[in-house]
């Protein structure tokens, strides 16, 4: 995958596409009124209506340039698909285990997808990039900004089809 590629699974891209409506569809529109109406109220220098809306149109603006372009650039890739369910590939649920034997699971997805909280890597993470093409039983290192990292593949599983 070349490194402008941006990989995504079919719930990313909904994600995507459903926040993208929503500021385009709903937030921008009230926006809109709110500064339209202030700016029917005179002085606009000293009016945090009209300027809190204007600030906020641009915030979303630019979120849905950001949106727009990402999807542009969007790969959609089915995890349920993967050929090769041997080998840690994009949409695949990883154990991996460390020297201590603390085990943790990752699931390799979409950089607009990732959540770290619900262990959810995004696909260019340090992390991501050192499991890709590993199998059960491989050990792989991973330089953090704390020191180098070693961990332990311990399963691979990918999403059933259908």
């Amino acid at each position: 995958m070349k490194p402008r590629d941006n990989p995504i699974t079919p719930q990313g891209l909904a994600a995507l596409k459903a926040r993208y409506d929503h500021l385009l569809g709903k937030e921008r529109p009230e926006i809109v009124e709110i500064v339209s109406w202030a700016a029917g109220n005179g002085d606009r220098s000293e009016n945090g209506d009209y300027l809190y809306g204007r600030k906020r149109m641009r915030e979303i603006d630019r979120e849905l340039a950001h949106l727009a372009k990402r999807m542009k650039a969007a790969k959609v890739i089915n995890p349920a698909e993967q050929p090769d369910r041997k080998r840690v590939w994009f949409g695949a649920s990883v154990t991996i285990a460390d020297e201590d034997d603390h085990e943790r699971k990752l699931t390799l997805v979409g950089d607009d997808e990732q959540d770290p909280s619900n262990n959810r890597i995004g696909w260019s993470a340090p992390i991501a990039r050192a499991l890709r093409g590993s199998e059960v039983g491989d050990l792989r290192t991973v330089r953090l900004p704390g020191g180098e990292k070693e961990w332990e593949v311990v399963a691979i599983s990918y999403p059933e089809a259908g």
